[in-house]
């Protein structure tokens, strides 16, 4: 059964499955009943979690995120109510957001912040009402946060800027200019991603002949800086694109399309998104990074559940500890995966993160039968 919070041992440890697993049956010990998890929590107390999510640019958070939180909520507890509210990469209408909330009873909030520095004030605001903050994907820095559930973020770029200087040494290309185009300089995230890519590529023969931070992970705004690269450096002055996500990736390969640019230099990318894959099965973005969501989500479901309950979520789930500036928050790390055509059916297809018939669509079709995912 949950312990009761007040007593916060935390162990470094890597069996997240095996915990996952002693939590669903310790979900299902709170029935009087024995009703197990898998038939839904049953007998548990209800309650309410807001789930603040921070925009819709970025594909996954509508079509994986969500969804996928929701549906272990109502698996785990049936009773219990989802405040569901995304910020269209606004902080001020998240701030708004997360205060409707607070007012509308939220016992616990799994905020994945528009600001990560901003949202401070979103924790101060719970806090003072005695209420638990997930930080959800995304750390929230110099705030008293209760758990972060994400993603090891340097080792994302990491995974991007050596799966694009593995490609050039492939082909051959042992130096030359790079364009940089990050994510948004709001977002915690994208200074990690960031920060790992220039650890690699610091350390090689390639400049960086054009760097860009993205204001609201924007694909537009991507595709204006990559033209703004272009004319700085010429058609043919850089040899790769350090992309942030599939997003921004998608913003720069549609600048150098229309710059008559061909072929196309490797293209970095991140999230899987559908629109990502297809270009990647396509031959216009080299690679993609994997972050099978769905177990960060549903780690995040039954936490929200055990915290908005009073109870603490097994110890066992926390692998690390991240300092977000404050104090040292008990996190839920897992590791993201590099994806190139070589290895979408191995991951985004075994995983269903997206089906065959969804990548496979209309022009895709012959792509598809190419890399043997058909």
């Amino acid at each position: 059964m949950f312990e009761k919070r007040g007593r916060r041992g935390l162990i470094k440890v890597g069996a997240v499955t095996v915990a996952l697993a002693l939590m669903a049956a310790a979900c299902g010990d709170d029935d009087d009943d024995g009703t197990s998890a898998e038939g839904g929590d049953g007998g548990g107390e209800a309650v309410k979690i807001a789930l603040l999510l921070p925009e819709t640019k970025t594909a996954r958070y509508e079509t994986q995120d969500r969804p996928l939180f929701e549906a272990k909520v109502e698996d785990l507890c049936p009773d219990c109510e989802i405040l569901y509210s995304n910020a269209d990469q606004d902080a001020a209408a998240q701030q708004s957001q997360a205060e409707a909330a607070l007012t509308n009873g939220a016992d616990v909030l799994v905020l994945d912040p528009v600001d990560s520095a901003s949202a401070a004030s979103i924790v101060s605001q719970a806090k003072a009402q005695d209420v638990p903050v997930i930080a959800y994907d995304r750390l929230i820095t110099d705030a008293e946060i209760d758990y972060y559930i994400s993603y090891d973020n340097e080792k994302v770029g990491e995974l991007q800027a050596t799966a694009l200087t593995d490609r050039l040494a492939d082909d051959s290309v042992d130096s030359g200019s790079l364009v940089m185009i990050n994510g948004a300089p709001t977002d915690n995230n994208a200074t990690l991603f960031k920060d790992g890519a220039h650890s690699v590529f610091d350390e090689s023969d390639y400049e960086i002949g054009a760097e860009y931070d993205t204001p609201d992970w924007s694909p537009d705004r991507a595709r204006d800086e990559m033209e703004q690269a272009i004319t700085r450096l010429g058609d043919d002055g850089f040899v790769g694109v350090y992309a942030a996500n599939d997003g921004t990736a998608g913003g720069a390969i549609a600048a150098m399309k229309s710059a008559g640019i061909d072929p196309l230099p490797p293209v970095t990318g991140q999230d899987a998104e559908l629109a990502g894959i297809q270009r990647i099965l396509a031959g216009e973005q080299y690679m993609t990074v994997y972050k099978a969501i769905k177990p960060q989500a549903e780690t995040t479901a039954e936490v929200a559940i055990a915290l908005a309950r009073g109870e603490d979520p097994p110890e066992d789930l926390v692998n690390q500890q991240v300092d977000n500036g404050q104090l040292e928050v008990p996190s839920m790390i897992f590791d993201p995966v590099s994806v190139t055509t070589d290895n979408v059916a191995d991951t985004v297809v075994a995983d269903e993160y997206w089906t065959v018939d969804q990548i496979c669509e209309g022009d895709f079709q012959s792509a598809c039968e190419e890399a043997g995912i058909s």
